[in-house]
């Protein structure tokens, strides 16, 4: 019997492999998606468990496969949006990696941050296609974790952000995240909406939703001509939001229709077809279709999740911390023979 190692990586350890490295995030984003476009990776059904129809607590179980890098994984993930009043995150998950000559496991990896982080730079690869010109306004429904991931990666792919407004259901969650942020970001002017998601949202160039309940909170009345609007959630924003849309984008418009977001209840209530969806996001980076092309068009990008983009975080975390020596190498399957007459 060949003996088995696997890499365990910590949250910490690949926040280090994270830090101060936005273009290697960025890019792991938009290779996964060319690989997907060349038919390189293979995308199984996600299967979700959800305990609560009401507040959609869930646990996922996404699996993977990048051909050309050997690699075959999955993320097995909980999205709780009950655990936000509890004062934890509502978002935990680990990451397992497996090569695909033997099918032997190499790495369990954290997944909790690396989800943080791959939402955000799916919704910032978007951006760099999608947004308005030079945008000069970010407002954001939400206030979490999720929220402040985008806000550092759409600052630094859009040097030229100088407000950003925010609203939450509490006063106090506003004020944390602008004193988070205030320091990295001091040509930044941050507004408190005081919970007014109307401001939040009319007095911006992107929209980004990202909140724990499920309740429409974007209203199509206060989304601008020109807006971008990156939906990360589940049912965030009313239906008139999408039908207000001139394009509606999606990482990947099969593997949403029929989940819980909002354009998917759409879809499964006969109000949205297959044709109203204009592009996926891979076929916009290829250059299959165009992204923006009117300076007035609103743009809804959605954003579900795709598994191969985290098998991508996985193999280049895994990498980088075979190289920088992070980890912690675990004997997983031991090379003496099992002796069954121990089982007798």
């Amino acid at each position: 019997m060949k003996e088995i190692k696997i890499r365990v990586v910590t949250q910490n350890q690949v926040s280090q492999i994270f830090k101060n490295n936005n273009d290697f995030i960025l890019n792991i984003v938009e290779d996964a998606l060319r690989k997907w476009a060349n038919d390189d990776a293979k995308l199984p059904d996600k299967i979700s468990q959800i305990f609560d129809q009401n507040t959609q607590n869930r646990i996922n179980c996404m699996p993977a496969t990048i051909i050309p890098d050997k690699v075959s994984g999955m993320k097995w993930v909980s999205v709780f949006p009950a655990n936000a009043p509890k004062g934890v995150q509502n978002v935990s998950g680990i990451l397992l990696l497996s090569e695909i000559e033997t099918g032997f496991p190499v790495a369990v990896i954290d997944g909790t941050l690396e989800t943080r982080v791959r939402t955000a730079a799916v919704g910032t690869v978007a951006a760099k296609y999608l947004a308005p010109k030079n945008p000069r306004t970010i407002g954001f429904l939400g206030s979490g974790e999720e929220a402040r991931m985008h806000f550092a990666l759409l600052k630094h792919t859009f040097p030229t952000i100088e407000k950003c407004y925010v609203a939450s259901r509490k006063s106090a969650s506003e004020e944390s995240f602008i004193s988070e942020l205030k320091e990295a970001a001091k040509d930044v002017e941050f507004i408190a909406c005081n919970a007014d998601y109307s401001l939040a949202a009319s007095s911006a160039d992107i929209i980004v939703t990202a909140i724990s309940g499920q309740v429409p909170l974007l209203k199509a009345k206060d989304v601008k001509p020109g807006t971008l609007y990156i939906h990360v959630g589940g049912w965030e924003d009313e239906y008139a939001v999408a039908l207000k849309a001139n394009k509606i984008v999606c990482d990947d418009w099969n593997a949403s229709k029929h989940r819980t977001q909002t354009i998917s209840r759409m879809y499964m209530e006969g109000i949205l077809k297959d044709e109203d969806i204009y592009a996926d996001l891979a076929e916009i980076i290829t250059g299959k279709k165009l992204g923006r092309e009117k300076d007035d068009e609103f743009i809804y990008f959605n954003s579900v999740g795709l598994s191969f983009i985290d098998l991508n975080f996985a193999n280049e975390i895994y990498k980088q911390a075979c190289k920088l020596g992070l980890g912690q190498e675990v004997m997983l399957t031991e090379t003496d023979a099992i002796s069954y007459k121990n089982f007798i």
